[in-house]
């Protein structure tokens, strides 16, 4: 959903002030190319966009807040939306991609809660998938995230296969965004039917919030930090790229300053919330008050309300708050 009133001068503005700060810096081969006169005149291309809600009915909720422990309310919430069988059908292969960033234990709230990523992939099972694959790119050394955060032991158990990265599964695709441009995408977590997008709501030091947007950072390859040089330009771009089926936003336990790694179980409060929706922009607006923010104080969420990823004005959604 489009903000009608967005300042189109504006924005544009900020998107050529954006090209050009990247333009300027050394080796951007990952980042994006000149544009061609043959592209389309909002300047974007359309890249190999992924839009994994094809096919499905949008629910009668916008977004769930559930409240509970986080295998109940990780339940509770995809009830209220319809059930997993609303966003999965038979046969189907299901991405689940939770935050397995940091080699932190559950009780940090780094990453994922290993309860939510494990109810997610029994509810998928239940509801007929025929594969369910969890996977995330770690900035830690991968096989350390994995183990740390409890996700490879509760994602295995439940029924996932659990795929950690390496270097042969990463293939260059056109992200076709305003900034983001050919870069190196994880294969298993873009070759499936649905993806289903399960962030950590938290603190990040240079986005101020780390969510749903942020949390597609694990598909991508390379040099990643190379895309904090406009980081409300890329998370844009991203999420532009990758439309999940689904977002459930892990807020059992957030971390609320110190972010993305944290470390101090100090810097962590209990929050006892799930939050779902189809909606990425809508779960990042509610979530990110969970550690003391606003939406303005995130330009991406209103860069990607202006794409029409979603939207910023919660009060406009149907919501429904269960325990």
């Amino acid at each position: 959903m489009m903000n009608d009133t967005w300042d189109r001068r504006r924005f544009l503005k900020r998107m050529g002030v954006a090209a050009a700060g990247v333009a300027a810096a050394s080796g951007i081969g990952l980042l994006a190319r000149d544009r061609g006169r043959d592209e389309p005149p909002s300047g974007r291309r359309t890249g190999q966009r992924r839009d994994f809600r094809r096919g499905l009915d949008r629910p009668d909720v916008d977004l769930v807040v559930a409240r509970g422990d986080p295998d109940a309310a990780t339940r509770a919430a995809v009830g209220a939306l319809g059930g997993m069988k609303a966003f999965v059908r038979p046969g189907e292969v299901v991405v689940v991609k939770p935050n397995v960033g940091w080699d932190r234990t559950p009780v940090q709230a780094a990453n994922t809660n290993p309860l939510v990523v494990a109810a997610i992939v029994r509810m998928c099972l239940a509801a007929g998938a025929g594969r369910v694959v969890v996977t995330d790119n770690s900035c830690n050394e991968a096989k350390r995230c994995f183990t740390r955060s409890g996700i490879w032991k509760a994602a295995s158990e439940a029924g996932a296969d659990v795929v950690v990265p390496a270097a042969h599964m990463f293939a260059e695709q056109d992200l076709g965004g305003v900034i983001l441009g050919r870069m190196p995408v994880l294969g298993p977590a873009v070759r499936a039917d649905r993806f289903i997008n399960v962030p950590v709501a938290k603190h990040h030091g240079l986005a101020g919030f780390t969510g749903a947007m942020k949390n597609l950072y694990g598909v991508l390859g390379g040099r990643r930090n190379r895309l904090h040089q406009r980081i409300d330009d890329s998370l844009a771009d991203l999420a532009d790229f990758v439309r999940p089926t689904l977002t459930i936003m892990d807020a059992t336990r957030v971390l609320v300053r110190n972010g993305p790694q944290g470390g101090d179980v100090a810097d962590t409060e209990v929050r006892n919330q799930v939050i779902a929706s189809v909606d990425q922009v809508a779960v990042d607006t509610y979530s990110c008050g969970l550690i003391g923010l606003k939406p303005a104080d995130l330009p991406y969420l209103a860069l990607g309300e202006s794409r029409g990823l979603g939207t910023t004005r919660l009060e406009g959604l149907k919501r429904r708050e269960v325990s």
